[in-house]
């Protein structure tokens, strides 16, 4: 091919993506060149601008190790990994069936908990958590025998793999819903806390003026053959940024009520005061259950 203007070069990468074999790529591919070129004459692209946005893939992808994933926090930091949860996911976040962002600190190998446990593993200071909840069908039915894998950030606003001064797995757990698809815990208030900023990431938000925060959340991940897998963040309505998450993930339906409590616990009466309760319901949906793969070990 001879490219005599810059339509050709369009032109031409369309008639190359536009043989690809497989359809479903083919169909990727053409809309990306449609997209992709339309955005460089959009903004008139500089060369100077090409060679650092290449520069900024490059240091994106040096940056990934098994701790940390820096092309998950650019890709919720635009905004892309909630719009594809809920393009994909429930009616767009109106139910509890709707998806919510898998974050970048899932660990597949949580350790398992029985309900009623605690996922503390070290000495985490902060008000006592108590965790109820169900796993239900779209037509309320309970889902008994599911595996219902939690974590969150400590009360300093950490995920333990962060924190040397957390144990291996500290705030972690797997537990399996009983025959009414409850599932029970007991841990500590999260809080929120600032996403990474020593990387792309970072140096984005600094230059859009962005705040780093994510509001207080609870992850979950919820699997069982015959449903889809449920990712999930429960966030705390009362934190300061649950109108500004930095990642755009608070949906209507993945806000919680952490109540506040001032008396004694009913029940663990060495539960220091105030503690917190979580009463929450999840909602799956059927289709084929497959595992992401994780973006940490």
């Amino acid at each position: 091919m001879r490219i005599a203007s810059e339509a050709d070069v369009t032109a031409a990468a369309l008639d190359v993506m536009g043989r690809t074999d497989n359809p479903r790529l083919r169909e990727i591919l053409v809309s990306l060149i449609h997209h992709m070129h339309g955005f460089v004459r959009d903004v008139r692209l500089t060369e100077a601008e090409f060679r650092e946005a290449v520069a900024v893939l490059n240091e994106i992808g040096q940056l990934a190790s098994d701790t940390h994933n820096e092309m998950m926090l650019m890709a919720g930091s635009l905004g892309v990994s909630s719009l594809v949860c809920l393009l994909n996911n429930g009616d767009g976040g109106n139910t509890e069936t709707s998806q919510s962002l898998l974050g970048p600190f899932w660990r597949l190998d949580s350790p398992r908990v029985e309900n009623g446990g605690s996922i503390l593993r070290s000495d985490t200071q902060g008000d006592p958590l108590f965790v109820t909840a169900r796993v239900i069908d779209r037509d309320g039915r309970p889902i008994a025998g599911a595996e219902v894998d939690v974590w969150h950030a400590s009360p300093v606003g950490l995920y333990e793999n962060q924190d040397p001064e957390q144990a291996e797995m500290n705030l972690r757990g797997k537990f399996t819903t009983d025959q009414d698809g409850r599932f029970w815990f007991r841990s500590v208030m999260m809080i929120g806390y600032p996403i990474p900023t020593d990387g792309v990431v970072g140096r984005l938000l600094r230059a859009q003026r962005r705040h780093p925060m994510r509001p207080a959340h609870l992850h979950a991940l919820i699997f069982k053959p015959g449903f889809k897998v449920l990712i999930s963040q429960v966030y705390d309505p009362n934190d300061p940024h649950i109108d500004s998450d930095v990642q755009f993930g608070v949906t209507r339906s993945l806000i919680g009520d952490f109540v506040r409590h001032e008396e004694p616990h009913p029940v663990e009466s060495m539960a220091a005061v105030p503690w917190y309760s979580l009463d929450y319901t999840y909602v799956m949906e059927p289709g084929e259950a497959i595992l992401p793969r994780p973006p940490i070990r």
